[in-house]
C-alpha cells in the first residue's frame, strides 16, 4: 500500500483549520488512510500516511487528503468543481508509437505557487502514481514540465534510437541507447521501451526534449522548481481510460493549490480527444440497500448529507439515489463501494457493535468434508499432496500447454480466462482455469528430487459464468500427475479406476485429440456420458516447454459431478 510523508502545516493550510496530532489520526481515516508515524524536522511536524486504497490514487498526498477532509467535516459538500479552460496548444501522436507507447494525454495549469511542501507533494503524487497505480511506470508514466519553457505545439515521436537530449540531472547530451545504459532511471525503466524498434520522444515546435517516456524528463524543460509558475502535464501509457483518470488525479491536485486548468487537444492519427475530461461520473443506488447493508436506521435525508460529505451529488428519487461523483475516482463499481464512503462519513467507531440474536450451531461444510475424503484417498494411493497458487498468467495455462488461446478443448481448459486487469506481475495476471499447468509448475521446479514424483492436488479453477453477480465461478477439480521414466497412461489410469470405483462411479474413457497430451493417448473421462475431465500422457513438446525431462502421465476431473452423500 501506498506510504507517503505530509506536512501537518501544509495539511491545515489547504484544509482551512488546525487540528491536533490526536485528531489529525481520526481524520486521516476519512481519507482512506492512516497515520502510521509523527515526527519533529526543524520546528515542522510531519505525518506519515499509509493509504489502504490501491484504488483511489487521489488520495496519495496532501492535496487529496485535505480535499477529502473538507468536504468529510462538512466544510464543503456535494460534488468538487474545477473549471477547465480551452487552450490553443496541441499535441500531435506518431502512427509509429502503437506497438510502442500508444497513448498520450495532456495538460497545462497555470498560476501555481509553489513552495517547498508544494513541490515535494507534486513530485511525491507523481512517483507514486506512477509506481503503485502506473505499475512501475509500464501502464502509467507522468512527467510535469516548466511550460515557460516549452514552445507549442508538442510533438509525441516514434526516434530513432541515436537522438539526443540532456537527461534529467545530468548537464550534457546523451543518445537514448546511453541514456538506458547509463543513466539510472534508463537501467530501471528502459526494459519497458529497449526492444521497440524507435523509443518515444516528446517534443516542442523548437524541437527541444520535454522528455523520453516512461523513462526520463529532460533537464531544460523537465525540471520543475519553486520559481515555476505554469506546468505542462504529460501522461503516456496503453489504457486512455487509465492514463486519463491519472491526468484527472494530478491536475484536480493542483487545482487544489490555486492553478488554473487548461485542457490540450490532442490528435491522434484516427481520433482526436480534449484532456483532462473532469466531467462527473455516474452512479445509482438504492437507499434500502445501504441501510440494510449498513445496519443503521438512517433517513433517506441522512444519507444523502453523508454521501455529499464524501463528494457526491446527490438526487433522491423514488427510494434511489442518483449520484454523480468526480472524474478523478474510478473505484465505483457495485453499491457497496457506496456503502462503503456511506460508513466511513459515518463513522466505523459511532457503530455500536451487537452479537448475533440467532442460537446457532457450526458444523463443517458437507463438500469441503467430501474435499478432504478426497485427500485422504489419494494420499492413500500413495501420492503426495502439493498446493499451488490459484493465479497464473496465459503462458502457463496456454502456451506452455502447446494450446491456442480462445479455443474450447471440451472445458480443459475452457477457451476463456479470467484475467486481472491490473496484475502487480505479469507472472500473477489471471486465475487459472485448470491445474494440470500448475502441477507441471511444481515438477519444473523440482527436477533435482529424486523420482518418481507423484502429484495430486485438489484446488480450485476460476470459470467465466455469465449468469452469477461475480460473472465467475470457481470450481473444485482434482489433479494428478506421474513422473518417472517409465510412466504411461495405463498407471494414471489405474489411480483414476481406484478413485471412481471408492466414489460409486462408473466412468468411460472416449479417445480425444489434445495439444497437450501425445496423440493417442489421451482421453476424455465421461460419467453419465457427460465429460468431466481429461487423461493421459504429456507431450513432449508441453514438457520442453516446462523444462521438465521426465516423461508425465497425468490426470484431471471435477469434483462436483462426483459429490454424493454418503461417499467414501
Amino acid at each position: 500500500m501506498p506510504k507517503f510523508d505530509v506536512s501537518k502545516r501544509d495539511l491545515e493550510r489547504l484544509v482551512g483549520k488546525t487540528f491536533s496530532v490526536e485528531e489529525w489520526e481520526d481524520l486521516f481515516l476519512y481519507a482512506k488512510c492512516e497515520l502510521d508515524d509523527v515526527w519533529e524536522e526543524n520546528g515542522e511536524i510531519y505525518f506519515k500516511a499509509d493509504s489502504k486504497d490501491t484504488n483511489r490514487p487521489d488520495l496519495w498526498s496532501a492535496e487529496g487528503i485535505a480535499r477529502q477532509v473538507r468536504f468529510a467535516l462538512g466544510f464543503q459538500k456535494g460534488l468538487p468543481k474545477y473549471e477547465v479552460e480551452k487552450s490553443d496548444v496541441v499535441v500531435y501522436v506518431d502512427e509509429k508509437l502503437k506497438d510502442i507507447r500508444p497513448y498520450g494525454v495532456y495538460a497545462i495549469v497555470e498560476g501555481l505557487n509553489i513552495d517547498e511542501e508544494a513541490l515535494r507533494q507534486m513530485i511525491n503524487l507523481q512517483e507514486k502514481v506512477s509506481l503503485t497505480f502506473g505499475r512501475r511506470r509500464r501502464e502509467v508514466a507522468i512527467g510535469i514540465f516548466d511550460f515557460d519553457k516549452v514552445k507549442p505545439p508538442i510533438y509525441y515521436r516514434a526516434v530513432e534510437k541515436t537522438e539526443k537530449f540532456i537527461p534529467l540531472g545530468y548537464d550534457e547530451e546523451m543518445t537514448l541507447e546511453e541514456i538506458l545504459e547509463k543513466h539510472e532511471k534508463g537501467r530501471e525503466y528502459g526494459h519497458l521501451i529497449k526492444d521497440k524498434p524507435f523509443y518515444p520522444l516528446l517534443v516542442d515546435s523548437e524541437g527541444k526534449v520535454l522528455s523520453m517516456p516512461p523513462v526520463i524528463n529532460s533537464e531544460i524543460t523537465g525540471r520543475v522548481t519553486t520559481e515555476t509558475k505554469n506546468v505542462f502535464v504529460d501522461i503516456t501509457g496503453w489504457d486512455l481510460n487509465k492514463i486519463m483518470l491519472a491526468l484527472n488525479v494530478v491536475v484536480t491536485a493542483l487545482a487544489e493549490r490555486g492553478g488554473k486548468i487548461k485542457s490540450v487537444k490532442v490528435i491522434y492519427p484516427d481520433f482526436e480527444i480534449e484532456t483532462p475530461d473532469l466531467t462527473p461520473k455516474e452512479f445509482e443506488v438504492e437507499l434500502d440497500y445501504i441501510r440494510k447493508l449498513a445496519g443503521l436506521e438512517l433517513s433517506d435525508e441522512e444519507i444523502k448529507e453523508l454521501l455529499e460529505r464524501m463528494m457526491y451529488e446527490v438526487k433522491l428519487e423514488d427510494g434511489r439515489a442518483k449520484l454523480r461523483y468526480p472524474a478523478f475516482r474510478d473505484d465505483i463499481m457495485h453499491a457497496r463501494d457506496v456503502l462503503e464512503d456511506v460508513l466511513i462519513a459515518y463513522g466505523y467507531n459511532e457503530i455500536e457493535p451487537e452479537e448475533p440474536k440467532l442460537a446457532v450451531q457450526g458444523r463443517g461444510d458437507k463438500f469441503i468434508e467430501f474435499e478432504d475424503a478426497v485427500r485422504e484417498l489419494m494420499v492413500g494411493f500413495g501420492l503426495q499432496e502439493v498446493m499451488t497458487f490459484n493465479l497464473t498468467n496465459r503462458e502457463a495455462q496456454y502456451d506452455r500447454m502447446n494450446l491456442e488461446f480462445g479455443k474450447d478443448y471440451f472445458n480443459h481448459p475452457p477457451a476463456e480466462l479470467v484475467e486481472i486487469e491490473n496484475p502487480i506481475s505479469p507472472k500473477w495476471s489471471a486465475l487459472r482455469n485448470w491445474l494440470i499447468p500448475s502441477l507441471l509448475d511444481f515438477l519444473s521446479q523440482n527436477t533435482h528430487e529424486e523420482y518418481p514424483q507423484k502429484l495430486f492436488e485438489v484446488g480450485k479453477a476460476t470459470l467465466i459464468d455469465e449468469s452469477r453477480e461475480t460473472k465467475t465461478v470457481s470450481e473444485s477439480k482434482l489433479a494428478v500427475a506421474l513422473a518417472h521414466p517409465r510412466v504411461t497412461f495405463t498407471e494414471a489410469k489405474e489411480i483414476l479406476d481406484s478413485v471412481m470405483r471408492h466414489l460409486g462411479f462408473e466412468y468411460e474413457l472416449e479417445e480425444a485429440e489434445h495439444p497437450s497430451f501425445i496423440p493417442g493417448r489421451a482421453g476424455k473421462i465421461l460419467v453419465n456420458g457427460k465429460a468431466i475431465g481429461i487423461i493421459g500422457e504429456i507431450h513432449p513438446a508441453v514438457l520442453e516447454n516446462w523444462g521438465i525431462e521426465m516423461p508425465v502421465a497425468a490426470f484431471e476431473l471435477f469434483l462436483a459431478p462426483l459429490y454424493t452423500e454418503p461417499y467414501l
